[in-house]
């Protein structure tokens, strides 16, 4: 042996090589004159990470497998989003969905019109793209060669918006002149519009028991459709618009408090009637109240109202000037000859007029006459002292 050590001992292993260990602990082997470091010997149970390894490799491959497996139909409605429905070019299909429609319920309605091939597909792409909290009800058209994904874009965005019109009811109108109004602003006739009213399919709480003999059906709508601007699709039905305006009435007539009224025995459709009466007559807001007492006042006393704008429904037209004649007409509108109020309110009223009705100022007045030009009244106790005020009005021109 050269360039080594002699070993003092050393031990034969299986393989019949000597083993020795220096004064540092490490094992050498004496092989062809050179002292040469051993391979180490193999760890225990190395054969089981090898094993181990190979299952590891063997269940990603099962996962991948599975994914791929499970993801196919869904990689598949991602590729057939882009492509074209099934409706073909230049038709269309229009599509009502309803309020509260599942995301399947929605693809079966766009099968059954043709707008798409399979509903069950379409469902998958909805959940995939993370929309069926979005869909949106309502009328949809669906136009030929729109692919799948413009169709849920367009469920998404909601239905366009329905065209849609203005029109205004003013104070004050009898009913007949609110028909001719609707009619003129509305595709609607006035005959239409009638039958309308009248056919049961419009309601009012406020509708009187009867009317007096003699007298259209329609009186008994006097005064119940309330004046004011309003907006509706233009293909909105008569009774859509009148069970509108109907409805806008009860709702202005629940916000009054009537108690005060109800204490003077008045019912909440007799205020109706007080706040026509004082609709016709006020022109400043703040004597609503005033002529409303007047009113009351009178009443309360069985004092005839006398109200010229009731003799004028009476004659069913305004005559410009109303004439001692006309204080004659024999109907229950008539102020003049018939005491209390009449059956019926005598028009539209605004709703500073309700409030007026349903809280007449504390007054003791029983008279008032026109004064100025721009509306004000002179209100009086007494006749002579309303007689005074007549006749100043006269010599100042505010009346004939």
């Amino acid at each position: 042996m050269t360039g080594g050590w002699p070993p003092e001992s050393g031990v034969t292993d299986e393989h019949g090589d000597v083993i020795y260990v220096d004064e540092y602990g490490e094992r050498y082997v004496y092989e062809d004159d050179y002292a040469v470091e051993p391979s180490p010997p193999p760890a225990p149970n190395a054969w089981l990470g090898t094993v181990g390894k190979i299952a590891v490799a063997l269940v990603a491959i099962g996962v991948a497998a599975i994914v791929i497996i499970n993801l196919a139909p869904r990689l598949a409605d991602v590729v057939a989003v882009e492509r074209v429905a099934s409706l073909p070019e230049g038709e269309t299909a229009v599509v009502d969905v309803p309020l509260g429609s599942s995301a399947a319920q929605i693809s079966e309605l766009l099968e059954e019109s043709g707008a798409i091939a399979d509903a069950r597909a379409f469902e998958r792409q909805l959940r995939i793209e993370g929309v069926v909290e979005q869909l949106r009800a309502g009328e949809y058209t669906v136009v030929g060669g729109m692919t799948e994904s413009e169709i849920i874009a367009m469920l998404v965005a909601g239905p366009p918006a329905p065209e849609t019109y203005r029109l205004t009811v003013i104070e004050g109108l009898r009913i007949e002149e609110t028909i001719a109004s609707l009619a003129a602003q509305t595709p609607w006739t006035e005959q239409q519009i009638t039958q309308a009213l009248l056919s049961g399919e419009v309601t009012s709480p406020l509708l009187p028991d009867e009317i007096p003999d003699g007298v259209p059906a329609i009186t008994a709508w006097e005064g119940l459709l309330f004046p004011a601007t309003y907006d509706f699709v233009v293909d909105a039905a008569p009774e859509v618009i009148l069970q509108r305006l109907a409805t806008e009435l009860q709702t202005r007539m629940s916000s009054v408090d009537w108690s005060q009224l109800r204490e003077l025995g008045y019912t909440p459709y007799d205020g109706l009637i007080i706040a026509s009466l004082v609709e016709k007559e006020a022109k400043l807001d703040e004597e609503r109240p005033i002529i409303a007492s007047v009113i009351t006042n009178r009443l309360r006393d069985g004092i005839e109202l006398q109200i010229d704008a009731t003799v004028i429904y009476a004659l069913g037209e305004n005559p410009g000037r109303v004439l001692n004649r006309d204080l004659e007409i024999d109907s229950p509108w008539n102020t003049y000859r018939f005491q209390g109020l009449p059956p019926t309110p005598i028009g539209g009223v605004r709703s500073a007029s309700l409030e007026a009705a349903a809280a007449p100022a504390e007054t003791n007045f029983y008279y008032y006459v026109l004064i100025d030009t721009d509306g004000t009244h002179g209100f009086s106790e007494t006749l002579e002292e309303h007689n005074a005020k007549v006749a100043q009005a006269r010599r100042d021109g505010v009346l004939p």
